[in-house]
């Protein structure tokens, strides 16, 4: 599997426990909606390979999951770092004006007056609305994800335009 086929849901925080449960920290809507999926990839620098999903649970501050042969802490521990993906042909379609997140990573987000800001490096997740991190050659732009700043998301063309000054 390639990295360009799966689309990134979080990571390995810790082990949990003794019996081989991970301890994770999810990039998701639902904590649990990776539960939905039989197989996950995990991975690190491009090298990816499939686990087994059997188990899971989801609590106020804590996602943990277990796979199938990851039996004892010291078999958990190893994979302590591995990010967390799906095949992005297993994901339901984006509804209209919704994106996938690592969709948005990466593009180059420009304003009204043709200016660059930079690329998105990250999203933060607020509460109120999401925001998008643009990190620029001088300086980080924090632009909320709401259609009053965000006018356009271009992904065939890898671009956002946004109503936002390079000195906000």
């Amino acid at each position: 599997m390639q990295s360009d086929d799966l689309v990134m849901m979080g990571f390995v925080r810790g082990a949990f426990g003794i019996k081989g449960w991970l301890k994770l920290h999810v990039d998701t809507e639902y904590p649990d909606s990776l539960f939905d999926y039989p197989v996950w990839w995990l991975g690190k620098n491009g090298s990816w390979a499939p686990y087994t999903f059997e188990n899971g649970a989801a609590q106020t501050k804590i996602v943990t999951a277990k796979f199938t042969g990851i039996d004892d802490r010291d078999a958990a521990e190893r994979l302590i770092g591995m990010q967390i993906a799906v095949p992005r042909e297993e994901l339901p379609a984006a509804g209209e004006d919704e994106y996938y997140w690592s969709d948005l990573i990466g593009l180059v987000v420009f304003n009204q007056q043709g200016e660059t800001l930079g690329k998105v490096a990250e999203l933060l997740e607020t509460g109120a609305h999401d925001v998008l991190v643009v990190a620029g050659e001088d300086r980080q732009h924090l632009i909320p994800f709401v259609g009053k700043y965000v006018l356009q998301v271009l992904l065939a063309e890898g671009r956002i335009l946004v109503d936002w000054g390079l000195d906000y």
